[in-house]
């Protein structure tokens, strides 16, 4: 029953998801289920079915696995968590992931291989789904950008790629409830059609093998890892076949995204990948543009930048880029992605590598915690107006934040509901102990 359950967590039909998950709690409550007590692990970058996630984890599911493996804090780059975290008496947060156009970088490439100018880009600690009425446009502008550019990409592969071929409604819209479609979606979309088509493994080897120009194994049949890679790379990325190099009105700047991510009362996260780019490179100058257009935090993914008893370059860079994180005092969004296969639920932070690293991750994710929470429930989270009068430096507002995010239990959130913009951050604090 409670495999059958975790299943339903996955249902497009948010009805059996919420079913299925207050049916758990259910289970909890009767002592059916026993759940660990939180540990100090954090994962605040997760993908769910909404963007693409490898093991087609819901909110729901991602809340429900990191309440059992007793994470500190969860969150999710998309929304519709944050009730099941409240069920759970989990500590959660919800953000979101695009892409930006960084004019002061067009000639260097930051985290977007091939890409110049072009930065992924975050915003966490959204209060709620429901944006403000004036940056509804934003949002759906985003969406109809990237389901264009969705749409002429699989014109594009299908050509190379026939006799399989897509549909972009019914082949690729069925993957996620949401129509929130991405070039991941598109890949397993290619490889199930595929099998629709070649239903002897030697025949689908070698279509995939003639078509990637590469050899593709029955091994690696019908959905690997390897072979979702091998799409993307081969159709769908620099040099592919339906490759076509983002301009300047491709994706939206990175001032005009942090203008919206402040305007729907979240956080603006500058993204890290390792280093090596010639942007990243330029790393204290790409924060300093970055913190210029309102970026308040940075996210970065461990467990691509090192290999366990090894040392390295991007091992080094992950050091320095935490080392300076911390001496601008921007909180550190820790995660693991999960849409792609092999990556992990959560990060060793017992490894040798990221042991020293945990605690920086822990406050960055009390802090991301407790903004969610009282820009949720009062409008005074950690880039609210409130914020910027209330402390005198960002050392000093981290030090707070951090303390309710480290202090306040689920079970009393509502307690800081109502709040008035004349609150003392001592009183906030003992709204919690009451």
């Amino acid at each position: 029953m409670i495999e059958k359950l975790e299943h339903e967590l996955d249902s497009f039909d948010p009805d059996q998801r919420k079913n299925a998950l207050l049916s758990l709690c259910e289970k909890v409550e009767a002592g059916q289920i026993n759940l660990p007590e939180a540990g100090t692990a954090v994962n605040l970058h997760c993908h769910t079915f909404f963007s693409y996630n490898t093991y087609g984890y819901s909110p729901s599911k991602f809340a429900w696995l990191a309440r059992k493996a007793g994470l500190a804090v969860a969150g999710v780059v998309d929304f519709d968590v944050l009730d099941a975290c409240q069920l759970l008496g989990l500590k959660g947060c919800a953000g979101l992931e695009t892409r930006v156009f960084v004019p002061e970088f067009e000639d260097r490439v930051i985290n977007s291989p091939g890409e110049p100018g072009i930065s992924y880009h975050m915003g966490v600690g959204f209060p709620s789904a429901n944006v403000p009425k004036e940056q509804k446009n934003f949002l759906a502008g985003l969406r109809e950008t990237a389901q264009r550019r969705n749409r002429d990409l699989m014109g594009r592969v299908n050509k190379h790629l026939r006799p399989v071929e897509l549909g972009y409604e019914r082949d690729v819209l069925t993957l996620t409830p949401s129509g929130n479609a991405t070039e991941r979606h598109i890949c397993s979309a290619y490889a199930r059609k595929a099998l629709e088509i070649y239903d002897r493994p030697e025949k689908l080897a070698d279509f995939w093998s003639e078509k990637l120009g590469l050899e593709i194994t029955t091994s690696q049949l019908p959905e690997s890892r390897d072979l979702l890679n091998a799409i993307r790379a081969k159709t769908m990325k620099r040099g592919g076949v339906g490759y076509v190099q983002p301009g300047k009105g491709s994706f939206p700047r990175m001032a005009d995204t942090n203008s919206f991510i402040l305007a729907a009362g979240g956080i603006p996260v500058h993204t890290w990948l390792d280093g090596t780019s010639d942007g990243e490179k330029a790393i204290e100058e790409l924060l300093e543009v970055a913190m210029s257009t309102g970026a308040a935090a940075i996210n970065v993914i461990p467990d691509r930048n090192y290999t366990p008893g090894a040392s390295s370059v991007k091992l080094e860079n992950l050091y320095h880029v935490v080392e300076l994180a911390e001496k601008l005092h921007l909180p550190i969004v820790e995660g693991t992605e999960m849409n792609s296969p092999g990556q992990k639920f959560v990060d060793d932070f017992a490894s040798k590598e990221l042991e020293p690293l945990a605690p920086v991750f822990l406050k960055g994710a009390h802090i991301v915690y407790a903004h969610s929470v009282l820009q949720r429930k009062c409008g005074l989270g950690y880039t609210s107006r409130w914020a910027k009068r209330s402390f005198e430096n960002v050392a000093g507002k981290n030090t707070f934040f951090e303390e309710l995010g480290s202090s306040l239990q689920p079970e009393h959130e509502d307690n800081l509901g109502g709040l008035s913009e004349n609150v003392t951050t001592k009183e906030i604090l003992a709204k919690i102990k009451n």
